[in-house]
Formats: C-alpha cells, structure tokens, sequence
C-alpha cells in the first residue's frame, strides 16, 4: 500500500483550511430531537469524504439495516451508547469506540438507551449525503416510486 498520487502540485502550500467552531448550531434537527452537524461536507472536501456529527435523543431509534455500494461508513462514538449492528451482531459501541463498515458491509445503527448518545459518521468516498439527512424523514410521504428513487440516489438499499 503506498499513498495516492499527488493531486496538489504547487510548492509552497495554501491557506484553505475550514473552521467550523463546536458552538456552531445544527444544520439539522429531526422531529425526535435528534441533531445532525455538517462538519466536512463532500463539497468541502473536494469529495474527499464527508464527516457529520450525530447527537441523538434517548430512545431515537435509528435506521435498519442497509448497505452503499459506492461508500464505506465508520461510526465513532463521543458519548453514551450507540447500538451498531455490524451485519452479524449487534455491538454496544460505547465512547471511544469505532466501527469501520466497508463498501457493501451491512450495518446499521441505533440509539435504544434511556441517555442521548452523539457520533461521528465519516463517509468515504464523500456523498452528498446532506440531502438524504434532510428528506429521510419526507420518505413516509413519497409515492412507491419515489421512495425506490429516493433510496437508489442517495446508494441506500434496505435488507429488511
């Protein structure tokens, strides 16, 4: 294994760093509470990956199991307990823990506890993944067809 090709070829570096504070709100919050955080979104990042912060309600429920065809997901946990189902077993993932999901690896992950949780979800390659967090919860309104569509763009697909 060796690193990528160089894709910056100038010689003396450039200011583009992006700083988003923690005191920054939330670009998004769900009916139950639970508030996602673009931290580097894939137009930030050149389609680099896509981090966001997750911070969920207790009781939150969450997806059930999928995979992407085109995206690895890891879950990193900063606080309280995420249920992460690892396409075998399902994993109490608790502070400090990680779970990386390859391309086409099953998973999906949950909140069940009485205590809110929050997490990092990393994205790779970077998706636009901002408006599947935005419409996800428009879906119980969509038509068969579009909810097929809806899943199919943004590389979603239900086992269950």
């Amino acid at each position: 294994m060796s690193y990528p090709e160089p894709r910056y070829h100038g010689e003396t570096g450039e200011i583009t760093a992006t700083y988003r504070p923690a005191s920054a709100p939330p670009e998004l919050t769900s009916r139950n509470g639970t508030q996602t955080r673009y931290l580097a979104t894939t137009a930030s990042t050149g389609g680099e990956f896509g981090l966001y912060q997750v911070d969920m309600t207790p009781k939150a429920g969450g997806p059930s199991t999928h995979f992407h065809r085109t995206i690895s997901e890891t879950f990193y946990v900063l606080d309280g307990t995420v249920r992460i189902f690892d396409g075998k077993n399902w994993v109490d993932a608790r502070r400090g823990d990680c779970v990386y999901v390859p391309t086409g690896g099953l998973h999906a992950f949950r909140n069940d506890s009485d205590e809110p949780s929050s997490m990092l979800l990393l994205f790779a390659p970077g998706a636009p993944r901002e408006e599947y967090f935005e419409k996800v919860g428009t879906v119980a309104r969509m038509t068969e067809d579009e909810r097929a569509a809806f899943f199919l763009k943004h590389d979603t697909y239900w086992t269950d």
